[in-house]
């Protein structure tokens, strides 16, 4: 939208569903609000204020269910309908939930949003043991913030070493000592078969494939991301590993676009943020020729 605004700012009548209670904020800066060290205010991009000094309809707190492609409308939970000319849909990803037992108990979060953050924050003034499954950057940052609130943390990891995708194992090996000496725990070449709970549907602790178990009050899975094209597949467009998108960012319904992470571009879903910002404004500039074309006709 920044960059549509900057190219044809009087173009479109803009609209935009968010099924999150806020504007939009930079979930980079997660970790640092769930240390301690910033808030949701600090991390805001584009207040409601912006929206509103854009002519942007905001529809905040409202989760899109529903595409219809013959009448051209966007339908929410709570029944908001919408038209367009042009959807962008920019739906991001979900993270990937271990289909385990307890998977589901009180306790056991993921770590994607401010909610999920929120809810750390407060099980952290509550509860001693925390366990992070996925080591991970987005695994060891949710682990150092929770240590930052005074939790005794133990990351678990399925891999020989930490991050192996980034860092080679004697990389690794420096890293996990450092994050030792901060206090923070490692199982590593473990897989979790189970999550514990109590008779009233909280977590108590992990079971392991080699019988071992340990306690946990809070258990955070950051074992990875799926794109989320839910909404896309449920409207009949062509999905495979995310919203199958041209180099132009159209969907197999030309007058859909997507971008981000819930895209698949030429065969890859992107979750780096400079990809996601080429894409932004390569839609963004074919948003506007079309537009543009068609007000000249």
């Amino acid at each position: 939208l920044e960059e549509l605004l900057k190219i044809a700012p009087e173009l479109y009548d803009i609209t935009v569903f968010g099924a999150e209670p806020h504007a939009n904020y930079n979930r980079i800066l997660l970790s640092p609000v769930l240390a301690g060290e910033m808030t949701l205010k600090d991390i805001m991009l584009n207040d409601v204020d912006w929206y509103a000094q854009n002519g942007i309809r905001l529809h905040m707190n409202k989760k899109a269910v529903k595409i219809d492609r013959r009448t051209r409308t966007v339908i929410a939970a709570d029944g908001t309908e919408e038209q367009y000319d042009r959807l962008l849909l920019a739906t991001g990803s979900n993270p990937f939930i271990l289909p385990i037992p307890g998977r589901d108990l009180t306790g056991v979060l993921t770590y994607r949003d401010i909610g999920d953050t929120n809810a750390m924050i407060e099980a952290a003034s509550k509860c001693r043991e925390a366990v992070v499954i996925g080591g991970g950057l987005l695994g060891l940052e949710a682990a150092n913030g929770l240590k930052l609130r005074g939790m005794d943390v133990t990351v678990v990891h399925l891999m020989e070493w930490l991050m192996e995708r980034q860092l080679d194992k004697n990389a690794a090996d420096m890293l996990k000592a450092s994050l030792e000496q901060k206090g923070l725990k490692f199982l590593l070449q473990k897989q979790t078969t189970a999550i514990l709970g109590t008779p009233d549907g909280r977590v108590k602790g992990l079971s392991f494939a080699d019988g071992q178990e340990i306690p946990a009050e809070l258990v955070v899975m950051a074992v990875g991301i799926r794109p989320n094209d839910e909404l896309a597949r449920s409207a009949g467009i062509h999905c495979s590993r995310g919203i199958v998108v041209n180099d132009t960012m159209q969907t197999y319904d030309p007058r859909i676009y997507a971008v981000g992470e819930c895209a698949s571009h030429r065969g890859v879903a992107y979750g780096l943020v400079a990809p996601l910002f080429e894409m932004a404004k390569v839609c963004a500039n074919h948003l506007a020729e079309l537009g543009i074309g068609r007000y000249q006709g």
